[in-house]
C-alpha cells in the first residue's frame, strides 16, 4: 500500500517556517563537521597557547610590535601559538610563531566584516559558528595571552575566566599583557564583583597581570613545572564537556 504524502503548507509562511525547521535541523550536521575537523587538525599541536587582542590594531603600533615580541618567544620556546587568524593583534599573534620554531595556528571565523584571513599561518581552520571556535581556543591551550582589544577579546578572556573558575576546564594561566590597559577592569572586579559577593576574592587569582614578553614565557613554564603541559586522563575527561 503507497504511503499518503502529507500535502505541503499552503500558507506561505508556514511553507517559509517549515523550511526554516529543516534548515535548522540540518544545521547540527554543519556544526559536527566543524568539530570533527578541527579536532582532527589540530590534535598534535600541543603544547599551545591561545593569544587574542583587538582585529583594528595597526602593525604600526605598539600593541601590534609587542604581540609580534611574545609571540616569537612563545613559539622559539616550544608553544604553538593559536590566534583568531584575522587582521590587527591577531596577525602580530601569528606573524610571531610564523617566524619561530613552532607551528602558528589560527583559527578564522566567517563574518560580513572585518575579519580576514592573515598570510602568517602554517595551520588555519575556518569556523562558521562562534561557539565551535570557541571551544578549540580552551581546548587544545596550555595558557592564555590576552592583549588590549575590545568586546571579542573581552568574550574570550570572561569564557575562559568562567570555564577555569567552574572547573569545566583544567587550570590554566590566563595572563593580560599592559597593565595600563587592564587596571580598570581588574579595579572593577575588586571594587564591585568582589565586594558585592558576585565572584570569590581568590577568583581573582586566575588572572596574571604581566608586561614583559619573557616573563610571559616563564609564567608558563612556572605553572606547568611540577606537573607537564599534558592534560591528565582526568582533565581530557572534563574537556569532552566543555
Amino acid at each position: 500500500m503507497q504511503k499518503e504524502k502529507l500535502p505541503l503548507p499552503a500558507d506561505p509562511e508556514l511553507a517559509a517556517h517549515a523550511g526554516y525547521n529543516a534548515r535548522e535541523s540540518w544545521r547540527m550536521f554543519e556544526i559536527m563537521s566543524e568539530f570533527v575537523s578541527a579536532t582532527e587538525r589540530l590534535g598534535e599541536i600541543r603544547p599551545a597557547v591561545s593569544m587574542f587582542g583587538s582585529a583594528r590594531t595597526p602593525a604600526d603600533h605598539p600593541y601590534y610590535a609587542l604581540t609580534e615580541r611574545i609571540a616569537r618567544q612563545l613559539s622559539d620556546a616550544g608553544f604553538s601559538v593559536i590566534s583568531g587568524g584575522g587582521p590587527g593583534i591577531m596577525e602580530a599573534a601569528n606573524k610571531g610563531a610564523y617566524f619561530g620554531k613552532s607551528p602558528s595556528v589560527g583559527l578564522n571565523i566567517q563574518l560580513p566584516h572585518e575579519q580576514h584571513d592573515n598570510p602568517y599561518q602554517d595551520i588555519s581552520q575556518s569556523f562558521t559558528h562562534f561557539f565551535a571556535r570557541k571551544v578549540m581556543f580552551v581546548k587544545f591551550a596550555s595558557a592564555y595571552v590576552v592583549m588590549p582589544g575590545g568586546f571579542g577579546t573581552m568574550d574570550e578572556l570572561m569564557e575562559a575566566l568562567t570555564l577555569v573558575q567552574t572547573g569545566k576546564t583544567r587550570k590554566i594561566p590566563i595572563i593580560l599583557v599592559h597593565e595600563p590597559f587592564w587596571r580598570g577592569l581588574l579595579d572593577w572586579f575588586k571594587a564591585t564583583l568582589v565586594n558585592e559577593g558576585m565572584i570569590n576574592a581568590a577568583d581573582m587569582d586566575l588572572i596574571k597581570m604581566i608586561d614583559q614578553p619573557e616573563d610571559v614565557v616563564c609564567a608558563i613554564f612556572d605553572h606547568y613545572e611540577k606537573r607537564g603541559f599534558e592534560p591528565s586522563a582526568r582533565e581530557r575527561e572534563i574537556q569532552l564537556y566543555l
